[in-house]
């Protein structure tokens, strides 16, 4: 059915499906004319996902979104159904005239021609009344025992209904697919390769029975117990689909603890192992600065482009995947947060602030600052980039003093870089490992976008619009311009 809407010219179509001896399944599937068949497909295959997690006990469930409509029941209603009609009850035959005699007989004669005909219209009235009443036990019960076949058919499809849904996914190959947590352990080699470990839980190579390799992340049982959180990460992540966000294969939802992410996998792992330009694992800085580009064109398109419109809140190293060619990929929704279209601001509690230390936004543990808006992801996307550049590592700030020699310093890192008619950003560019113009007009731009991300106020930082326009043309000049 998914397909057949998909490719349908209108983007609509119906199907039923036996469940039962004397019960059938009734959908239908519904898109915007405006999508694309693979855009209908994903939507409608985002809303399977729901489906299977949050109405498997019901009878029928409709689900609608921007672009989308999915709605099953037991009763019929696609177009073209017959419906169904009450049997109807026969009216009693006419009274049969009584024989013999004519109109002209005696007073007699007249009045015991009358007490049969009283009584034959009597009957009648009363044959009729009880064929009514006949009629209507007939549909009570007949109505009773459809409503008894319809619950033992709804109580013993109910374990199956969930099953049934996975499998039209699978069928209609759509992700992301459902896993067991013991296909997952096959998967992995009983989690025997171990990628890395973050704050929400640790990461395992795999590989798919296609030969595909992927990244399956086990989430913390602590963290992820009632699978509320855990529903919100999939169903925000198998929403969005750009070159610069990190794809969502499978999941596992196993039991009250056992919950996991089947992601594809990133051969050059985390931004973490490159930022700050030290060691053999050092970055030239043309592509630093197409990272940096590319995490903006993710970010942006998390911001405004995808109809979820997600703001990540945990922006660092860390969560940013490296393919074989480098191209970065936002990853770690866990920490993420929906934003309506129509909303402007996102309630987050100060005791269960989000995001990482080090990056996260001023404003998330001070509300005087300014609201928590997109703009927090952009104040993390600004110190992440000041990090790339080597501006800040490992809590100890470097930068050059008045004399001309390196050496630690006490003042703020950004202030003291960019203090009108000190000159530091100058010598600070100056003293970097750049071989040529080029390279130092890169560090240069990105220092500059770096500090104009992390503004104080929310107000006076940038849109990822605005960043991804900056950072990808020419050569920027002072902050104050801009």
């Amino acid at each position: 059915m998914l397909a057949a809407a998909s490719e349908s010219p209108a983007r609509v179509a119906f199907g039923d499906e036996q469940v039962s001896a004397n019960a059938t399944l009734h959908g239908l599937a519904q898109c915007t004319v405006d999508l694309t068949p693979e855009e209908c497909s994903r939507c409608l295959a985002t809303h399977m996902v729901w489906l299977g997690v949050c109405c498997t006990d019901m009878n029928g469930a409709r689900l609608s979104g921007p672009s989308c409509y999915l709605r099953y029941e037991l009763m019929a209603f696609a177009p073209g159904t017959p419906p169904t009609k009450a049997p109807l009850v026969e009216p009693p035959p006419p009274s049969a005239a009584a024989p013999g005699g004519s109109s002209g007989t005696g007073g007699s004669s007249s009045s015991s021609r009358k007490k049969p005909r009283t009584y034959v219209v009597l009957a009648g009235a009363l044959g009729g009344v009880a064929l009514l009443l006949v009629g209507a036990c007939i549909i009570l019960v007949t109505w009773w025992c459809k409503e008894e076949e319809r619950k033992q058919s709804s109580s013993s499809g109910r374990g199956s209904r969930r099953k049934r849904m996975e499998s039209l996914l699978q069928q209609q190959q759509q992700h992301p697919r459902r896993y067991s947590y013991s296909q997952l352990k096959r998967m992995t080699g009983s989690f025997a390769h171990k990628l890395g470990q973050g704050g929400n839980g640790a990461v395992y190579k795999g590989r798919l029975p296609d030969g595909r390799e992927v990244a399956v992340k086990m989430l913390k049982e602590a963290k992820w117990a009632d699978g509320e959180e855990f529903i919100n990460e999939v169903a925000r992540i198998s929403r969005t689909s750009h070159v610069n966000v990190v794809t969502l294969l499978g999941f596992c939802v196993e039991g009250k603890s056992r919950r996991g992410l089947v992601y594809e996998y990133m051969p050059n792992g985390s931004l973490e192992r490159y930022a700050g330009g030290g060691g053999d694992l050092s970055l030239s800085w043309e592509r630093l600065l197409d990272i940096a580009v590319g995490i903006a064109r993710g970010l942006e398109y998390l911001h405004r482009g995808c109809n979820a419109h997600i703001v990540h809140f945990d922006i660092k190293p860390h969560n940013i995947l490296l393919d074989a060619t480098f191209r970065p990929k936002i990853s770690d929704f866990g920490l993420a947060k929906l934003r309506l279209q129509k909303e402007s601001t996102i309630a987050v509690s100060i005791a269960g602030a989000r995001g990482t230390v080090g990056y996260i936004a001023p404003e998330v543990f001070s509300r005087q600052v300014g609201a928590v808006t997109s703009k927090s992801d952009v104040y993390s996307y600004g110190m992440m980039v000041l990090e790339m550049v080597g501006a800040r590592r490992s809590g100890v700030v470097v930068v050059v003093d008045g004399s001309g020699s390196s050496g630690a310093s006490s003042s703020y890192f950004p202030e003291c870089l960019y203090r009108p008619g000190s000159g530091v950003l100058d010598r600070f560019c100056a003293s970097s490992t750049c071989s040529g113009p080029e390279e130092e007009e890169v560090l240069r731009k990105m220092v500059v976008v770096g500090l104009w991300c992390i503004r104080m106020s929310p107000s006076d930082r940038p849109s990822m619009s605005r960043v991804l326009v900056l950072i990808s043309t020419g050569p920027v000049q002072r902050l104050s311009q801009h």
